[in-house]
């Protein structure tokens, strides 16, 4: 959802985006509180920031964002549950090699991708989770938001996190969730 506001917003303001990879299994691979249930979510996880990680490293930047929707796109609204069927799916939709699926269960551009994590972690501390963005400088870890706002109330958003990001003193907002994703 925000990276869908964050695609919003720069049809609005002249903002230069830099799409990371950021892995919930590497963020809680030492985390010994987390659930058996969340917790096996990990390995397919993994999987799909392996093959945005590779397809970041082979095909450069401009790739990162149109597969990471394609892959959000057949998981959440799509609700396919087969990865090998999400990641075939989603490197056609893109137009890319079929055969970067081999990447999946590879650790070859684990390096890059743990660099990108870190990068971002590292901006904000590791209490948090994802998404992780920056705004002139100052990381946030969210803003979570469901539905991704549009047009003038995209906008909006962007301003208000424009403007604690500002602030040097400003750590946190918070509350909690009354609705699940919504998909629009």
């Amino acid at each position: 959802m925000t990276s869908r506001w964050v695609d919003e917003v720069a049809k609005h303001r002249d903002l230069d985006v830099t799409w990371n990879v950021m892995s919930l299994a590497v963020l809680n691979e030492n985390n010994d509180d987390i659930s058996d249930e969340y917790r096996a979510f990990f390995p397919r996880a993994l999987r799909y920031t392996r093959l945005v990680a590779a397809v970041r490293e082979l095909h450069g930047q401009e790739s990162v964002k149109a597969l990471y929707d394609a892959l959000g796109t057949r998981i959440h609204p799509g609700a396919q549950k087969d990865a090998d069927a999400v990641i075939a799916g989603a490197l056609e939709d893109v137009g890319l090699p079929a055969d970067l699926a081999r990447f999946v269960d590879s650790d070859e551009y684990d390096a890059p991708m743990r660099a990108s994590h870190f990068e971002g972690i590292n901006r904000v501390g590791q209490d948090v989770g994802t998404p992780v963005i920056a705004v002139n400088g100052v990381a946030f870890f969210g803003p979570v938001i469901s539905p991704a706002p549009k047009g003038d109330q995209a906008v909006a958003l962007w301003d208000g996190v424009v403007a604690v990001a500002s602030y040097e003193g400003f750590f946190e907002i918070k509350r909690s969730r009354t609705v699940g994703p919504i998909f629009d």
